[in-house]
């Protein structure tokens, strides 16, 4: 198929691309710079731009929307113009180009409101119940995409939860940052169970949502590795794995979030120039349980994936230490 990917800049999206480009799809990518991927051709603006996202669908017979402002701050206006606007604008135009499949990928955070999650599947999206402003927009757009599904036009939803590998410079990158620091807080005991996806596995359950639109439309998916874990373990797991120190700093969950909140307040008036240390959302995200039900997502999409916890961990582990003998030999 011709198949139009947006977001290839980030770990996820260069991912997809590659797999489906490895599958044998010709792949264009939408992004604001080079993708950088061998094999795929750029169509480079952003889903805010009418004539570049008209531009880039031209021809697809299939999209695989990954563009996104993903942030825990930021003023609402933005994200309802990137998650928003932005999927409506692509729908849109996807169906005039001729497009038939469109896989929308959204997030766990969309049906997460604060409670634990204990093997669920995928319940439905609630804007009015999602907390922070990613979650309520990617929840809208993942309603707007549903809401777009027909049988020449199959849409599915897919939710990867926590995503992670080596060169990841958000969950990873921030994780190993603030252990380093010594600033990585473990909430309460640290024993909520969490889901996670390795990023090739996450990359495989798309290529799946896209090869089985047709079967498989009109529903949402998460996607995970299947391999619950502890936070403290994973998070242990992680800092290891990328040559940091474990954390040892302990918070109360309350006080977590809490302090989120008023964190969240000051931010909205003096953004910092980083991510806020805590927010209430996070401090949800690290002390309550959210780990999925994977039956219903393997079958449907016939995907299962491939690479496991300790297998990802490894691969992050020889990553790092790549990364490390290549800084010393350019110091020296």
């Amino acid at each position: 198929m011709r198949v139009l990917v947006t977001g290839a800049s980030g770990m996820l999206g260069r991912a997809v691309a590659t797999e489906l480009r490895d599958s044998g799809h010709e792949v264009t990518t939408m992004q604001r710079g080079p993708s950088g991927i061998d094999g795929v051709t750029d169509a480079l603006g952003s889903v805010t731009d009418e004539a570049a996202v008209e531009r880039a669908v031209a021809g697809a017979e299939g999209v695989v929307h990954l563009a996104a402002k993903v942030s825990l701050s930021g003023a609402e206006h933005e994200f309802e113009a990137v998650n928003v606007t932005g999927t409506k604008r692509l729908l849109a135009h996807a169906r005039a180009a001729g497009a038939t499949r469109f896989v929308m990928v959204s997030s766990p955070s969309v049906a997460h409101f604060g409670a634990a999650i204990h093997g669920a599947s995928a319940d439905e999206a609630r804007p009015d119940l999602a907390h922070g402003s990613y979650a309520r927009t990617k929840a809208t757009a993942e309603l707007l995409a549903l809401a777009a599904d027909a049988p020449e036009f199959a849409v599915v939803a897919v939710r990867p939860h926590l995503v992670w590998g080596p060169g990841d410079t958000q969950l990873i990158g921030r994780i190993l940052e603030r252990a380093t620091k010594g600033t990585l807080p473990i909430l309460g005991r640290g024993a909520a169970l969490i889901d996670s996806c390795y990023v090739d596995n996450a990359a495989t359950g798309i290529a799946a949502a896209l090869r089985r639109a047709p079967a498989a439309h009109g529903n949402s998916y998460v996607i995970t590795n299947g391999e619950p874990r502890t936070v403290a373990e994973l998070m242990e797991g992680i800092c290891l794995a990328g040559g940091a120190p474990p954390p040892r700093l302990r918070i109360p969950a309350g006080v977590a979030r809490a302090a989120g909140s008023i964190i969240e307040g000051v931010w909205r008036i003096r953004p910092g120039q980083d991510e806020p240390p805590m927010t209430r959302f996070l401090a949800e995200q690290l002390s309550t349980a959210h780990w999925f039900d994977q039956r219903r997502t393997r079958a449907d999409l016939e995907w299962s994936p491939a690479v496991s916890l300790e297998e990802g961990l490894q691969r992050l582990a020889d990553h790092a230490a790549a990364t490390r003998s290549t800084a010393q030999a350019q110091g020296s």
